[in-house]
């Protein structure tokens, strides 16, 4: 059975699974890039001690970025789920979420691969030899800090994302309107990101909301599902606008 023939509730569930490999994927690969000394959130200025940790936890780093590669695929995945689940809701809106949801994760695959940049500079490559030391590390830092702020891009477009996708939970009639509040709440709070400044002094704020809407949609998606009937009547009633 496809996903496109699946019921409302199959569909629901199948999106809940998906979002929570996501989640453990994306957690992990996280945990195994800060042992690097890698975060999503930003790297130490120091050069020096920043190419040592990652070629000391080279594996580490590897791990990490695999992990984060599956997690942007799930994520993919979530989003094309997402678009079936309430397309009722509205067509036109669903697919600009989609579309919203689809560049932030082509925006944070490209700053994965600037992410490889600094392994290959630190290797010590023939090539590089007319660089010091010194410079390779500068160099290798700049690479991933350049990382870390196409990450706060592909965040803005996550928040907007989420924006659309709580309204449409909002105006949906088959799941739970707090979700949509909480969702859309998550959508405000990564649009912090427009400006960084703002965004480090809030970070801590705006992970936890952003991982209890996220969380909670998911484990109501796995657990209980959509209301099949309100779905249905829904999708008779409601055409695209």
């Amino acid at each position: 059975m496809t996903v496109r023939m699946a019921s409302p509730q199959a569909r629901a569930r199948i999106a809940g699974l998906v979002y929570l490999i996501f989640f453990v994927t994306a957690i992990v690969g996280e945990l195994f890039a800060q042992q690097a000394g890698i975060s999503g959130f930003g790297v130490s200025n120091d050069a020096a001690a920043t190419a040592k940790n990652l070629l000391s936890n080279e594996s580490s780093f590897q791990i990490g970025f695999a992990l984060s590669l599956i997690s942007i695929a799930c994520y993919v995945a979530v989003t094309a789920l997402f678009y079936q689940l309430l397309k009722p809701v509205s067509a036109s809106l669903s697919l600009i979420a989609a579309f919203l949801s689809l560049m932030g994760q082509a925006v944070a695959a490209s700053g994965y691969v600037l992410q490889l940049a600094p392994l290959v500079l630190l290797k010590s490559s023939p090539y590089l030899s007319v660089f010091n030391p010194k410079q390779v590390q500068a160099l290798a830092l700049t690479f991933l800090n350049m990382t870390a702020q196409v990450g706060n891009i592909a965040l803005v477009f996550d928040g907007l994302f989420l924006l659309v996708l709580g309204y449409l939970i909002l105006r949906s009639t088959f799941l739970p309107r707090i979700l949509g509040g909480l969702v859309a709440l998550a959508g405000l709070a990564w649009l912090a990101f427009l400006a960084p400044p703002l965004a480090k002094d809030l970070s801590t704020y705006v992970e936890v909301v952003g991982a209890v809407a996220e969380a909670a949609l998911m484990l109501w998606l796995l657990v209980k599902g959509v209301n099949s009937q309100r779905w249905n009547q829904q999708a008779g009633i409601v055409t695209g606008r």
